[in-house]
């Protein structure tokens, strides 16, 4: 059975290396999932699911984005991007054989080994799917590994979900149990309609045997963990996704000092009693 992959360290953690624009394809109106190959001899990059990469757009600027392809497929890196500044908008622009620099990959990663033998519950918020996507892949690569699996996904509107076709190839498997919600839905939409917390009342949890990962908006997050410790779990079964502040990726700056932890270094995956306690805490 494949290892989860473990990736090498960049040569070096400040210089971006020259990867390629193979593929340009259109999520929502707001968002791109882009497909990037080294440039001419460059190195692949190998990641584990959680991890990040910060993009550099040559004249504009540098932002992490997590990655969001398949880590058994190391020719390929892709991100997912949704445009919110000047960064992510011009990444959103961007054509096929354009140039971009990347550095990493950088951060801790979900905890699939340790959910070895274990349910799997992941929740997701918006654009929280594609960090969690890279899990996707690495559970149904590894299924016989892992007990049963749930998918709860909610976006703003059903043309904000994102992975539109595989959403539906997944929820035709009996591989995982896949259930979808939207905050706002038109009348030809004929399936849930609600915050993706509600979703959580609608699968069996096994509290001695399951793992919660959740993606999405802090608020979500906070509200998500809040529901799924009233089904028995404890915190400490639970994972969440931080990117708050992140600039430089390897500590130096300080941007992402929260607390005592650095995000970009200990980060982006937390254990939800580690974490939690500090975003009730304003002044962070």
């Amino acid at each position: 059975m494949p290892e989860i992959p473990v990736a090498a360290a960049p040569p070096h953690p400040m210089i971006p290396a020259p990867f390629c624009v193979q593929r340009v394809h259109r999520e929502a109106p707001d968002t791109v999932t882009l497909e990037l190959k080294p440039a001419k001899g460059g190195a692949a990059i190998a990641f584990a699911p959680g991890q990040f990469n910060m993009i550099y757009v040559f004249g504009v600027g540098e932002v992490p984005m997590s990655i969001t392809g398949n880590p058994a497929q190391t020719d390929i890196l892709v991100h997912t991007i949704r445009s919110v500044g000047a960064v992510s908008g011009a990444l959103g622009k961007l054509k096929r054989g354009d140039i971009v620099g990347i550095r990493g990959p950088f951060g801790s990663n979900w905890p699939l080994e340790e959910a070895g033998g274990k349910d799997i519950v992941l929740v997701a918020g918006g654009i929280g799917l594609a960090p969690l996507r890279p899990v996707l892949y690495h559970i149904l690569s590894n299924r016989a590994k892992y007990g049963d699996v749930f998918l709860l996904y909610g976006g703003r509107t059903p043309h904000d979900l994102l992975y539109k076709k595989e959403l539906q190839r997944w929820r035709s498997q009996s591989s995982f149990q896949v259930e979808v919600t939207v905050d706002r839905a038109p009348a030809s939409w004929h399936g849930t309609v609600g915050v993706v917390t509600t979703l959580v009342r609608k699968v069996a949890l096994n509290p001695r045997r399951v793992v919660a990962v959740i993606c999405g908006p802090e608020i979500m997050m906070r509200f998500t963990v809040r529901e799924i410790e009233r089904r028995g779990i404890a915190r400490s079964q639970i994972y969440i996704f931080m990117e708050r502040n992140m600039k430089c990726a390897v500590g130096f700056c300080g941007r992402c000092q929260f607390g005592p932890n650095f995000i970009c270094k200990e980060g982006p995956v937390f254990r939800a009693d580690r974490i939690l306690p500090l975003l009730a805490i304003r002044e962070l």
